[in-house]
């Protein structure tokens, strides 16, 4: 089997945040969470995997990466005044 996209998942505060899934994405991250627990030798509740995937997919967009960067230059010129 090929290397995950994730690895390990980091231990942080987190931020409660309630979402509704479908049952076929909730199925799949089910299994994703089984796959990455063989691959690290850890027991990962599927719902850890939200967030390391939400950042992954947020910093893999070019055209977020672009607003992002955009909003920091007006945030330092607004702070700069």
């Amino acid at each position: 089997m090929s290397k995950l996209k994730l690895g390990a998942i980091l231990d942080e505060k987190p931020v409660k945040l309630t979402v509704e899934l479908p049952a076929a994405i909730h199925r799949d991250l089910t299994v994703y969470a089984e796959a990455l627990g063989r691959e690290t030798d850890q027991t990962i509740d599927p719902a850890k995997l939200v967030g390391p995937m939400l950042a992954r997919f947020m910093s893999a967009d070019r055209a977020f990466a672009k607003a992002r960067r955009s909003a920091k230059v007006s945030a330092q010129k607004v702070d700069a005044r």
